[in-house]
């Protein structure tokens, strides 16, 4: 048996690696959510290449392992239209909360944010009401 914290402990190392570089790089606080809003917003014009950069990386990285890690059980839902909703929720949550989870999670705890620290409780709460009702109560994943 695989232990699964492992590929989590990496992963969540591999972000906090990449936050540190971006913040002693040149200052700025990584957040992936404010990232990808400055390109769609048009606040991020004068950094556009920095931001694209950090997203074809985000995209391109898992078709570079993918040939080495063929087999991935993430345990996600296989209903689409699920996923979907899912992930619009998420998307939702960002903009109410001015930032995401490798914003206010990884890089504002870190920082000893108030800010990030309620955020990150808050949004922590969310996904555990979520899997309370959508898998316990409602039986939907």
């Amino acid at each position: 048996m695989e232990p699964d914290w492992i590929w989590g402990l990496g992963g969540g190392l591999l972000i906090g690696l990449g936050g540190a570089v971006l913040l002693w790089g040149n200052g700025r606080i990584m957040g992936a959510s404010g990232i990808l809003g400055g390109l769609v917003d048009g606040t991020g014009r004068h950094d556009w290449l920095e931001r694209l950069a950090f997203l074809a990386g985000t995209f391109l990285m898992p078709l570079v392992l993918y040939p080495l890690f063929t087999k991935v059980d993430t345990h996600i839902s296989q209903s689409a239209v699920m996923l979907v909703v899912a992930g619009l929720l998420v998307g939702v949550g960002t903009r109410v909360a001015n930032g995401c989870t490798s914003g206010h999670g990884v890089c504002g705890i870190s920082r000893l944010s108030l800010r990030g620290i309620m955020a990150t409780l808050f949004y922590l709460l969310a996904g555990v009401v979520s899997v309370l009702l959508f898998r316990h109560v409602w039986e939907v994943i």
